[in-house]
């Protein structure tokens, strides 16, 4: 076999969250306009590899994917084993401008999935100048859980391979073998109760219901993309989403579950390059 050496560069910037020091672990690739990628809840910025692979997207645009606090390679705030770990809007809001703003990013395009997709339209509801465009990737303004959280932290019970079981269920059966086995394989890795903290903010943040008419996709576009098989954001959630926003537009991609970027990035690569087409 030749090796192949990956253009993706990794490296970490030192910022301040809601008054608190936090080293962040990111990796990039490409040149051109800047896409901020964030992934989803109980995983890492590997989900988004294959797109930072892909030399025809990063000749056109510079792919930045970090890692969350607590999450892959960004270690958790100082104390962290004091306190019960449960992610709030205002704090992930909070840690998405501040990385922002650390790399010196002029309005990028912002793109997330599952809670990232979640926090895609607080963005655009709250923040919508500091970005150019939003693409929220399985995304709905809210979404109860249909599985006890709390599954995913206990003494008596691996809290990784529950999550993995979790979201086996949740990724489509085209999905190839390899991915579907390799995306299982970082919520297998998660931290203790780092999966569970994430569900909390997912499953029980109400906060932009009946708000969503109040995104102005004119100052900045908003599409959505939701694969047929997403059990936990269905196609419904994600359509129902849309249309509660003025301009908004929505694309439901077949064979593929919740985890597109992951679980199939062949299927799921031309809908992305059609809704980066969409940003300005």
């Amino acid at each position: 076999m030749i090796a192949h050496l990956e253009p993706i560069t990794g490296r970490y910037v030192n910022l301040e969250i809601e008054g608190a020091p936090v080293r962040i672990y990111f990796e990039e690739a490409g040149t051109g306009t800047p896409v901020l990628c964030f992934h989803t809840a109980g995983a890492d910025n590997r989900q988004w590899r294959h797109i930072l692979n892909d030399e025809a997207l990063t000749s056109r645009y510079r792919f930045i994917a970090p890692d969350m606090p607590r999450h892959g390679k960004s270690l958790p705030p100082e104390g962290w084993q004091t306190e019960e770990y449960l992610l709030t809007t205002e704090t992930y809001i909070s840690t998405v401008l501040a990385f922002a703003d650390a790399l010196g990013l002029d309005k990028p395009i912002y793109a997330g999935c599952s809670m990232g997709g979640r926090i895609a339209l607080q963005l655009a509801l709250r923040h919508p100048s500091r970005f150019s465009g939003f693409i929220a990737i399985e995304a709905s303004d809210f979404q109860p859980a249909w599985y006890d959280i709390d599954w995913f932290h206990r003494p008596d019970a691996p809290g990784g391979e529950m999550g993995a079981a979790l979201v086996s269920a949740n990724i489509a059966p085209q999905a190839p073998s390899v991915e579907r086995w390799n995306t299982q394989w970082m919520f297998m890795q998660s931290g203790p109760g780092v999966f569970r903290g994430d569900l909390s903010f997912y499953t029980r943040d109400d906060s932009l219901v009946g708000q969503l008419h109040r995104i102005d996709t004119k100052r900045a576009p908003v599409h959505l993309l939701v694969g047929e098989y997403d059990l936990t954001c269905t196609p419904e959630d994600a359509l129902r989403t849309a249309d509660a926003i003025d301009g908004a537009t929505c694309d439901v991609m077949p064979g593929i579950g919740h985890f597109p970027m992951s679980e199939h990035p062949e299927a799921f690569r031309p809908h992305f390059v059609a809704a980066l087409e969409r940003m300005p």
